[in-house]
């Protein structure tokens, strides 16, 4: 009479090891509306443990196109890395994972540290086609979604990624060295994006009509300008994002989000970059 039950657990064996692994899951493909905006006090699921509070991410301004996200599980990324992810008290901070593009040196490190556990170029890099991530590690989702960029003569195809990370229930996308606007596939596959690091210098990356149609589109909760050259463009960009977004800043550095505290109305938000970093930059 014990073989039956011997049976049935080895039948239950094969069926979980022959199930599919479990795709990483979004919340923020914006195939609907989100529920947490439109009805106050809805929470998606979560199997894991349950937090009393929401939780919080860190964002840091290094310079250029490069800010350093700091997650509650002690993860650190750097966007569009070109070497360095600023500096703390103990000295260099040295990242977790860094994104990079390859427009120009100053968003990428042909060389990065090999202690770099997690290296994302956002371009195709080795021959084999696109770069396609979908990394989680601990606390956050790492995903990218590529776009074309401006070459000599053709353009160079897929050439920039998009980055989105996927963290305390945020929805934060980098849009890198963006030169086009997106196809409404490449939109799709962006999703909703709760807080948007945007190029603002309207030149060498996208023409800021574009830019502004763009970040009105996604309709972020705070937008982080990136990558301007001065306060004549910087200027000329907030002028044209007034009229439907808050401007709050300068408010240092660093700003700490969490999802049930993002702005009640979109918000451009300045963070001043570390001019040590980057001698491109000079905002005072």
């Amino acid at each position: 009479m014990r073989t039956i039950p011997r049976i049935l657990a080895a039948c239950l064996t094969l069926i979980a090891l022959s199930a599919p692994v479990p795709a990483l899951a979004s919340s923020c493909y914006a195939f609907v509306e989100d529920l947490r905006r439109t009805m106050p006090g809805v929470q998606y699921a979560n199997l894991g443990a349950v937090a009393s509070v929401s939780q919080e991410v860190k964002i840091t301004y290094v310079a250029h196109s490069a800010f350093r996200i700091e997650t509650v599980e002690g993860v650190t990324l750097v966007t569009d890395y070109f070497g360095t992810a600023g500096r703390d008290d103990n000295g260099p901070i040295s990242p977790d994972v860094v994104t990079m593009n390859h427009a120009h040196i100053t968003h990428w490190d042909p060389n990065p540290d090999p202690a770099i556990p997690y290296v994302l170029r956002g371009w195709n890099h080795d021959g084999k086609g696109p770069a396609s991530y979908k990394l989680k590690v601990r606390d956050v989702i790492v995903r990218n979604v590529t776009t074309d960029i401006r070459g000599w003569g053709a353009p160079e195809e897929d050439g920039n990624s998009i980055f989105i990370f996927e963290v305390a229930d945020l929805c934060i996308g980098h849009l890198g060295h963006l030169h086009h606007v997106p196809d409404e596939e490449q939109f799709a596959k962006i999703g909703r994006l709760d807080v948007v690091m945007a190029p603002v210098d309207g030149s060498m990356t996208l023409n800021l009509p574009d830019m502004i149609g763009i970040l009105k589109r996604f309709r972020a909760r705070v937008v982080l300008p990136m990558h301007y050259f001065g306060y004549g463009t910087l200027q000329t960009f907030l002028t044209g994002m007034s009229d439907e977004f808050a401007i709050q800043g300068p408010a240092g550095r660093s700003i700490t989000l969490a999802f049930d505290s993002l702005p009640s109305r979109p918000t451009v938000v300045l963070l001043a970059p570390d001019n040590a970093a980057d001698p491109n930059f000079d905002l005072d």
